[in-house]
């Protein structure tokens, strides 16, 4: 008989999810299986499978040695320690990525241009691989725990968007973080620098529609009228407000209140007032002027700072808190030449 003591990290899950993520060898029919004949139990007692496990608790398994490792992976120990050096290589590659927060339950980082939050390819590294490289490296994390729960990036940037990245460093705190962002409790802030002058805070609605293959967005003002069904274009609101306008430039602070891909900047871009740099949605002649006198090649956008609700639980230690992320160095040069800062202003 094999025992597994339930952490925290893998408490708040079905026992039958849990099952699949520590044998992932064994399919989900030979584990049920296993539970009607008793040959998995919990606490010592039958179980259906669709009980919510809690820390402390129990799972018997009564497997020969042997069976346990097939299922679980273990004897496969080569492919296993390949896997892990991929999180190793991320966390000591992606060197700019910054902490800006910690605790038990969450970190909170300030990510680069050029850096995706999560994979998009086999191939790449991303913020989420550098997330669980620092974990493994500070022993916050083990093999054994991580074999049932990922910490994981709960938001995504573009790969040329920077700043907040809100990660899970428990199930409680991904589970707590994905609430706040999925019932927009918590306010999240951007600042970037757009094409032509704005005077007044507001509040633009509209509709955004994706084209996958292009990865490309169109936001329209209304619903078309005929030839295109109106469930393929989602509902959007953006809040902007301007810090300083000079010349034909305008500082702003964005509240993204849902958050569509590339919302931001084809949102500013249908009202004539595209993000700079920004090769996708942006002004050609704009954009050549950047990228000729500051090197920019990217949309010019930043995750600024983000309001966190009041909580308790996983997010105790964050309630009501507002943290912010420091501008690139990239960003702030431009801000000065284009003289859109202020002393009292936050970098």
């Amino acid at each position: 008989m094999q025992q597994i003591s339930i952490t925290a990290n893998q408490a708040g899950q079905r026992l039958d999810k849990f099952l699949q993520k520590y044998f992932p060898q064994a399919g989900s029919g030979f584990l049920f299986k296993m539970l009607r004949k008793k040959n998995i139990t919990l606490n010592g007692k039958k179980a259906q499978g669709n009980e919510i496990l809690s820390e402390g608790d129990t799972v018997e398994s009564f497997f020969s040695d042997e069976t346990f490792r097939l299922f679980s992976g273990k004897d496969n120990l080569k492919n296993h320690n390949i896997g892990l050096d991929e999180y190793q290589k991320a966390y000591q590659t992606l060197t700019l990525i910054q902490i800006v927060y910690e605790d038990e339950h969450v970190i909170i980082l300030n990510k680069p241009t050029g850096v995706l939050s999560q994979k998009a390819d086999k191939k790449d590294i991303s913020a989420n691989e550098w997330l669980i490289g620092y974990l493994f490296s500070s022993k916050q994390l083990t093999e054994a725990e991580f074999q049932t729960f990922k910490p994981s990036v709960c938001n995504r940037l573009d790969r040329n968007t920077s700043g907040l990245l809100l990660c899970g460093k428990s199930l409680a705190g991904s589970q707590a973080l994905s609430r706040i962002l999925r019932d927009r409790t918590a306010h999240k802030f951007y600042r970037t620098v757009c094409k032509g002058v704005l005077k007044e805070k507001k509040t633009i609605q509209g509709y955004l529609s994706k084209n996958e293959k292009r990865n490309q967005v169109t936001v329209v003002d209304k619903l078309p009228a005929s030839g295109k069904q109106s469930d393929e274009y989602a509902p959007i609101c953006t809040i902007y407000e301007p810090i300083k306008s000079v010349g034909n430039f305008t500082l702003l602070e964005i509240e993204l209140v849902t958050g569509k891909p590339h919302q931001i900047r084809a949102h500013l871009a249908s009202i004539g007032h595209p993000i700079i740099g920004d090769t996708k949605y942006g002004d050609p002649q704009v954009n050549q002027r950047m990228k000729e006198q500051f090197s920019l090649q990217h949309q010019l956008l930043h995750a600024f700072r983000i309001q966190f609700p009041k909580e308790s639980g996983a997010l105790e230690q964050v309630s009501e808190k507002e943290i912010f992320a420091k501008l690139p160095e990239k960003f702030r040069e431009i801000v000065r030449s284009l003289r859109l800062t202020e002393e009292t202003e936050r970098e």
